[in-house]
């Protein structure tokens, strides 16, 4: 149990500093974004999904409190999070499946502008590109660029952190070895049984499917399924937000379906 709060609290603390230089660089930098975005909606969602890419359970984190605020669309929210795979690319990186990678970042790219592109056409939806205060009040150079970057990524961790344990003792007390045994029984099944573990808000599912897969527990299509899903922390981030449960219900459809789609027309890869 002491691992589980350790690696709880490293996973938070890592969350932490990306969320921060996320931040600070959005207090320098976000009016000349939102600005890049509303120029050219049309393919925002491909930035988000080349944003989402990055290893980092922090980025859909730090994505959903953007779309929160109204800074990027539904289409680029939904881009990043098909986009994201957390920590399984390191992981698939150094392992004898290495060339993978390539088809899986690649695929995950493609789908994640795809769709967003998609959504945003349907919705009509721009980011909205306003004066506010909490990034661009030119008043206090140190709280814009310092404290409030600070505030926000603390309140991040702090988040992460509880939401890390809660799952973390829900793993541990069930087992990796039993998901593992339960996944290899059900290969036809795989990619929609690794869209329920995906679904996860956890870091963990990312490099447990990242595992199978190089175990050959699970077929490509599988990780695909999964990991499409697999935004950390994001969705959750979302729910808890007042008045977005619609448009997270909605977001959590499409990456599903998404995410199936992928999985078994690559199931046999």
């Amino acid at each position: 149990m002491q691992a589980v709060l350790l690696d709880a609290l490293k996973d938070s603390l890592k969350v932490f500093l990306v969320a921060f230089v996320v931040y600070f660089l959005l207090a320098f930098f976000a009016k000349k974004i939102i600005n890049l975005l509303n120029k050219h909606s049309k393919i925002a969602p491909l930035f988000g999904a080349l944003v989402g890419v990055v290893p980092e359970c922090g980025v859909p984190v730090v994505g959903a409190d953007l779309y929160s605020k109204r800074k990027i669309t539904t289409g680029t929210i939904i881009a990043i999070f098909l986009a994201c795979s957390d920590e399984a690319i390191p992981v698939l990186i150094s392992s004898s499946k290495w060339k993978m990678v390539f088809l899986l970042v690649g695929i995950k790219i493609l789908m994640g502008f795809t769709i967003g592109f998609l959504v945003d056409l349907i919705t009509k939806e721009k980011p909205e590109n306003k004066n506010d205060d909490e990034l661009y009040n030119e008043c206090c150079s140190l709280h814009k660029y310092l404290i409030h970057p600070l505030i926000d990524a603390f309140k991040v961790f702090i988040y992460v952190l509880i939401i890390n344990i809660l799952f973390g003792i829900i793993i541990y007390y069930i087992g990796e070895e039993n998901i593992i045994a339960f996944l290899k029984a059900n290969y036809l099944l795989s990619p929609l049984l690794a869209v329920l573990l995906g679904l996860v808000p956890n870091c963990a599912p990312s490099l447990l499917m990242a595992e199978l897969y190089i175990m050959g527990g699970i077929p490509f299509g599988a990780l695909l399924s999964g990991l499409a899903v697999n935004a950390g922390l994001g969705l959750i981030f979302l729910i808890k937000q007042h008045g977005m449960l619609k448009k997270t219900i909605f977001i959590v459809l499409v990456l599903i379906v998404s995410a199936l789609l992928a999985g078994y027309l690559t199931i046999w890869i």
